[in-house]
C-alpha cells in the first residue's frame, strides 16, 4: 500500500473507472467549505485542511479519525525530499482499516503539503494509508486521491521520519 513514485500502467478498464470518477468530483473547491484536522506529533503540530469535495476519501479519513484510528500510529515510510506516510496499523506499509474506498481523481494537485491516500497497485484499495507531499510530486497527480492540503507547521511535517508518531490526531473548528 505505497505510494510508487514511478507511474504504473493503466489498463482500459481502470482508466475509464478513473475518468468517470473524476468527473463527478469535479466541483470547484471555492463552492465547498472544507474541515481541518489537528495532527500532534512527535515532532510538533501540523494542520490540514480536508476537501470536502473528495466526498469518499475525506468521509473515510473523518470517520477513522472520529474513531481515534491514527492515534499512536507511526510515521513507517519516509522519502526525503517526496512524502511522508503514516496510518498503518501494522507500521508495516501492509495494514489498513477494515474498508477500502474508490480511487477520487480531481482538480488538486499534489504540490507541498498536500494530503494523499496511498494505495496498492489497484486504483479502488486505499483504506487507511495516507502520505503527506514533502515537494511538489506531479508525477502523482491523476494515479492518487489528493484529499487535503497542510495549512500550518509545515516545518513540523518536514522534521518527521520513520518511526515518528501520531500521538493525537482530531477534527477541529
Amino acid at each position: 500500500m505505497a505510494v510508487k513514485k514511478k507511474k504504473s500502467k493503466t489498463n482500459k478498464k481502470q482508466k475509464t473507472k478513473v475518468t468517470k470518477k473524476l468527473v463527478q468530483s469535479s466541483v470547484s473547491p471555492k463552492t465547498t467549505s472544507h474541515q481541518k484536522i489537528r495532527f500532534e506529533t512527535t515532532q510538533g503540530v501540523f494542520v490540514a485542511e480536508l476537501y470536502s469535495d473528495v466526498p469518499a476519501t475525506t468521509k473515510n479519513f473523518l470517520e477513522l479519525t472520529q474513531k481515534n484510528f491514527y492515534d499512536g500510529l507511526t510515521f513507517h515510510r519516509h522519502e526525503p525530499g517526496f512524502v511522508i506516510q503514516g496510518g498503518d496499523p501494522l507500521g508495516t506499509g501492509m495494514g489498513g482499516s477494515d474498508k477500502n474506498i474508490p480511487l477520487e481523481i480531481t482538480q488538486y494537485k499534489h504540490v507541498k503539503g498536500a494530503l494523499g491516500m496511498a494505495r496498492s497497485q489497484d486504483p479502488n484499495s486505499a483504506s487507511s494509508q495516507f502520505y503527506v507531499c514533502l515537494a511538489d510530486a506531479h508525477f502523482l497527480d491523476g494515479n492518487y486521491a489528493v484529499f487535503g492540503q497542510v495549512l500550518e507547521g509545515m516545518d513540523k511535517v518536514l522534521a518527521l521520519k520513520k518511526g515518528d508518531k501520531m500521538l493525537k490526531v482530531t477534527l477541529t473548528k
